[in-house]
């Protein structure tokens, strides 16, 4: 009994196409999960610096003869310069007792859109408190 070997040249030609195939099935796995670690990170991003933002308003505003609305325009300022002013368009000042002291509250209220680019977004609330200065 013979067995028929395939020559060298039908041997390449089984495997012709095979690296697209190996690339496409590979690509479906990683290219979302890249995806979504820059998701991740973009929201982060964003976190942080309207954490960030949100505390300098707040002390800002905290200082001596200081309204809180100033604590607004000073968040404002610093989102718009970080980020971009579409992440400032909802930021909120108020006064608060917060265990007998007299403190500046800011809010600020952002959606995150899916990669920065488009969609319904990731809501983000985030929150700082400054104490007050006080006149002796």
């Amino acid at each position: 009994m013979t067995r028929c070997r395939p020559s060298r040249a039908d041997r390449g030609r089984t495997q012709a196409g095979a690296a697209v195939v190996d690339f496409v099935l590979v690509s479906m796995v990683l290219v979302p999960l890249v995806l979504g670690i820059v998701q991740v990170a973009l929201v982060l991003h964003v976190r942080n610096t309207l954490v960030a933002a949100a505390g300098e308003g707040a002390r800002y505003a905290a200082t001596v003869d200081r309204a809180p609305q100033s604590a607004v325009i000073r968040t404002r300022m610093q989102i718009d310069d970080a980020l971009a002013a579409r992440y400032a368009d909802d930021v909120s000042a108020t006064t608060a007792v917060v265990a007998g002291v007299p403190t500046i509250v800011v809010r600020v209220r952002a959606d995150v859109p899916p990669l920065g680019l488009w969609g319904p977004g990731i809501p983000l609330e985030v929150e700082a408190h400054a104490v007050e200065e006080l006149l002796p």
